[in-house]
């Protein structure tokens, strides 16, 4: 059984999906003004695993994500300036450059840790009317009011705003967003529509204005659009749960008058040498810069198996030289394992083998418990279980590490192609374009003695070992 700590409730939960068999997941995603580093990928790849595991034990996996591309300020709640607009300047760019740009980015960040793309992955922008229809909703349940700045959400009329956060708002005083605007009837309301910002880039026409939707309500009408009114998991940063998390509870109920999620997941930060990574402190590490460093990204990958997804983890140099040695040697022992022939396994072996993916499974149904269940994979490796029982053990377990094993394997395994091997290989060639093939042939098996096969393709010759 599936356990999983639920924000909602401050404790550890057997997970019961709404409908068997299948799982809803929304994960908050990017806002795509300026490249998304090392610490915000952290999260990525922690629900990422999630997926991975949940599909590995036989659900029907829905995961959407949004893309803020506007509507973000430069603070999490309404004050600063939208960050779309702070990267356009930024960059002498528009806005929609801006996000093109910075998606691009992300995407390839996902591409080089092997992150799965999410079944949706949805932008605000594009998703417009389902806001401005959502806060219809809210405002028809007399859950909205109207100031000069735009429609506002009354969270005096949610008794359990104060709830998910556990806030003490009798300590929250009035801030600069009661300066913005003194029309608010509590300086925690927040705006689901912005108007009276003429010199806002992005503007919508609306029931209220033309302008622009507020942060929160993006990732509630994404979310409902796609996995329905209720869904199961909703994955974000523990940075969430104050303000986003805390206002898309409420906006929720004050649109469909319940609560829309059953299980709230959120991970901590990553840190760099114990300080958070971020853009201002110039510490902003990205996953283009592990390959300029000469890592693998697949090695921070790695590490962060290592790490409880609630925890966090602090990020150095060393630890992902340590991180690398570690996926390095277990690249090459799956590549030793792949050569070893079958052999009869014993009754005593079958009931290892089977010990082992049962540890395996217990231990990240132990609310993703992914450092014991990566023990487990070494367990294996040192394990006196015959070397192809061990190849298909690890590979079974890889469809949730996610490290691509199998393939990296093979590609290291081809990158060591002897010198003499590829000496035939170019010889045979050579024989080939003079028309002579029974002796290019003998060369081919001459090869093969060797323990490796060579594949004509119209691109050229390729070898692969056997």
């Amino acid at each position: 059984m599936i356990k999983l700590y639920n924000t909602l409730t401050r404790k550890i939960e057997e997970f019961h999906p709404i409908e068997k068999g299948k799982v809803g997941i929304y994960s908050c995603g990017p806002t795509v003004y300026w490249n998304q580093h090392l610490g915000h990928m952290y999260a990525y790849l922690q629900w990422d695993t999630l997926v991975r595991f949940l599909r590995y034990m036989d659900f029907k996996v829905k995961w959407v994500m949004n893309i803020t591309d506007v509507g973000h300020m430069t603070s999490d709640e309404d004050i600063g300036e939208d960050k779309m607009e702070k990267g356009a300047k930024r960059e002498g760019l528009t806005v929609w450059q801006i996000a093109d740009k910075y998606i691009k980015q992300f995407e390839q960040s996902m591409t080089l840790l092997n992150i799965q793309r999410p079944d949706v992955l949805s932008r605000a922008t594009e998703h417009i009317q389902e806001q401005i229809d959502l806060i219809k909703k809210i405002e028809a349940n007399g859950f909205a009011y109207k100031t000069k700045t735009g429609l506002v959400f009354d969270t005096a009329k949610f008794a359990d705003y104060a709830k998910f956060a556990k806030l003490d708002l009798q300590k929250q005083k009035p801030g600069a967003r009661v300066k913005v605007d003194q029309a608010k009837r509590n300086p925690w309301d927040f705006l689901l529509w912005v108007t009276n910002q003429p010199q806002h880039m992005m503007q919508w026409e609306s029931p209220w204005g033309k302008g622009f939707p507020g942060w929160h309500i993006e990732c509630t009408a994404m979310s409902t659009k796609y996995l329905g009114e209720r869904f199961d998991i909703h994955t974000g940063g523990v940075e969430h749960i104050p303000v986003h998390h805390t206002n898309e509870i409420a906006q929720a109920f004050g649109a469909l008058g319940h609560q829309v999620v059953n299980y709230w997941l959120h991970n901590g930060w990553l840190v760099f040498e114990g300080e958070k990574m971020s853009k201002s402190l110039g510490n902003n590490i990205l996953a283009t810069d592990l390959i300029k460093r000469g890592f693998n990204p697949l090695a921070f990958r790695y590490l962060v198996l290592t790490s409880h997804y609630r925890q966090g983890m602090n990020f150095t140099w060393e630890s992902l030289k340590s991180a690398q040695v570690a996926y390095k040697k277990l690249v090459e022992l799956v590549k030793e394992w792949r050569g070893g022939g079958r052999t009869i396994v014993s009754v005593e072996d079958v009931d290892k083998i089977n010990s082992f993916t049962e540890k395996f499974q217990d231990k990240i149904n132990n609310d993703l418990n992914m450092p014991e269940a990566l023990a487990v994979v070494w367990e294996v490796a040192k394990s006196n279980i015959p070397n192809p029982d061990k190849f298909d053990l690890i590979l079974d377990f890889d469809q949730v590490l996610g490290l691509e094993l199998e393939r990296v394997s093979i590609e290291s395994r081809v990158s060591r192609v002897p010198r003499e091997v590829k000496e035939l290989v170019n010889k045979r060639e050579e024989l080939r374009k003079q028309g002579d093939w029974a002796q290019a042939d003998k060369l081919r098996k001459q090869a093969e003695k060797l323990g490796w096969r060579i594949e004509d393709t119209p691109k050229g010759p390729k070898i692969k070992s056997i």
